[in-house]
């Protein structure tokens, strides 16, 4: 049984929000944190939540919501690039629309917001608005978010586009942090308050779980992924005084709460939220089935989180707090690297190698606790050796026997350094498994091989280099959880 019921989730977290539509008279403004699709986090700590879960969730309401997806005018000016997926920001919001529309569900328009006039935002509405997409611009505010009486006027809030919505449920999701979904959402209630029309703001944020102990390792991980931003967990005061319990939630809500209070009472004349862990509508806790699971992926994912930033600390970064922070988030749930497995094992099959050429290693566990390693040698590196051992393994093929003969693999490398003008001739993963289905079409073993690689999902990984992007993306699009260390080939 997974460790987080997913038919659950989705069955009560659309229940709780079609209560809170009807909590504000049939028209909510939903600020989507974090992603809606493509979940990556959350899949991982949370075994048995799908990457797409919140999309599948969303799907029980899609006749009574539609999305606005928000973009800064700074991060356009910028080009500002997601890092996961190697896109710009303007650019995700197409793809992100695209995507939404190819679900059934519809997408009323694009907001641009911290807007003062930039030429790169005129141009980029006059694109959408030349594929027929609405655009609306929401301007910088002086003194935002503490000039409540002037946010709350016609020369703060009231100087916004008004978006043209039609249904009772409204998204406002944003390619990325820093957007300004808050300010939208609020933007809105004062505008359609003035327009006489009653609306409510809440907010769907998957971390921290607010009903978890504030040290739970799911909370910890939560911290870790945000430790670039220097996000804190903390005990929100404002729950615990209202109502005498101890709930999760994390410092800039926390902080902002004050304001949030005068900006409702402002249009209001009260504020319906006696803290910011009320504004929220996140129902993850109550469906973990397996905490003892749960807690074992958040400490996987917060050593994952440490690795990552070691090896941008290699490429130049400048992270030290970042890197200071995971390491001591580490020690308050009593982890350290060694603590996995596949670290120590891709270790100790390096230190074997002493000084030989290629000594570069990988390990990965599989899901019965197996844990298979590989070195680079002359012909392919190590993660590719690595995915062919692992392949044997689970096929039940002999070590001894070669799958991809040399005479195969010389050619190949030919190709890569004679005509393609490539610098190391060792084949990459992705070569080594369009190797493999090549010869499968006359060789058993490569067919078995090939069928054991959707058992690798899920499992966990180590390089004790770092891999190039080729590789990195084989072991994403298979599933493999994988650290590597900050070390160059």
């Amino acid at each position: 049984m997974p460790a987080f019921d997913n038919d659950k989730y989705i069955r009560i977290q659309s229940e709780h929000i079609r209560e809170r539509i009807a909590q504000f008279g049939n028209k909510l403004y939903l600020e989507l944190g974090g992603k809606l699709f493509d979940d990556l986090h959350a899949s991982r700590v949370l075994p048995g939540f799908l990457p797409d879960s919140k999309l599948r969730m969303l799907t029980q309401l899609s006749d009574l919501l539609e999305i606005v997806i928000v973009l800064s005018a700074h991060d356009i000016e910028r080009n500002k690039v997601r890092q996961d997926l190697g896109i710009t920001y303007d650019e995700d919001v197409l793809r992100l629309r695209e995507a939404f529309i190819e679900r059934g569900f519809l997408v009323s328009a694009v907001v641009i917001t911290h807007y003062s006039g930039q030429r790169s935002a005129d141009d980029y509405r006059l694109r959408l608005e030349r594929q027929g997409i609405r655009v609306y611009f929401h301007y910088t505010i002086e003194g935002y978010p503490h000039n409540v009486e002037k946010i709350a006027s016609d020369e703060g809030f009231g100087k916004d586009d008004y978006i043209e919505t039609t249904r009772p449920l409204v998204i406002v999701t944003a390619p990325g942090p820093g957007s300004g979904k808050m300010a939208v959402c609020l933007s809105q209630l004062y505008n359609e308050h003035a327009r006489g029309r009653e609306a409510g703001y809440a907010k769907f944020e998957t971390f921290p779980v607010w009903n978890l102990p504030l040290k739970h390792p799911l909370n910890v991980a939560y911290e870790a992924a945000t430790a670039d931003i220097q996000d804190v967990n903390m005990i929100d005061p404002f729950h615990l005084d209202a109502y005498g319990k101890t709930a999760v939630n994390y410092n800039r809500d926390i902080e902002i709460f004050p304001v949030l209070d005068a900006l409702f009472t402002s249009i209001y004349g009260h504020n319906p939220y006696k803290s910011p862990t009320d504004m929220g509508v996140n129902m993850v806790g109550f469906c973990i089935e397996d905490d003892e699971a749960v807690c074992e992926a958040s400490k996987q994912e917060i050593i994952r989180r440490y690795f990552q930033a070691l090896c941008r600390m290699a490429r130049g970064a400048v992270n030290d707090s970042e890197i200071q922070k995971i390491a001591l988030l580490q020690k308050q749930v009593n982890i350290n690297t060694s603590y996995r497995k596949t670290v120590v094992a891709a270790r100790e099959r390096r230190a074997l190698g002493g000084y030989r050429q290629y000594a570069h290693t990988a390990a990965i566990e599989l899901y019965d606790g197996r844990i298979i390693t590989a070195e680079a040698g002359s012909l392919m590196g190590s993660s590719a050796a690595l995915l062919l051992n692992v392949t044997k393994e689970l096929a039940g093929i002999d070590h001894s026997v070669q799958l991809i003969p040399q005479e195969m693999i010389e050619p190949i490398q030919k190709t890569k350094i004679q005509y393609l003008h490539g610098h190391n001739p060792r084949l990459h993963t992705d070569e080594v498994l369009v190797a493999l289905s090549v010869l499968s079409r006359n060789d058993e073993n490569c067919r078995k091989a090939l069928a054991t690689l959707p058992l690798l999902k899920g499992c966990q990984a180590h390089s004790t280099v770092m891999l190039k992007d080729e590789d990195l993306r084989t072991f994403q699009k298979l599933g493999i959880d994988l650290t590597t260390d900050p070390a160059v080939k």
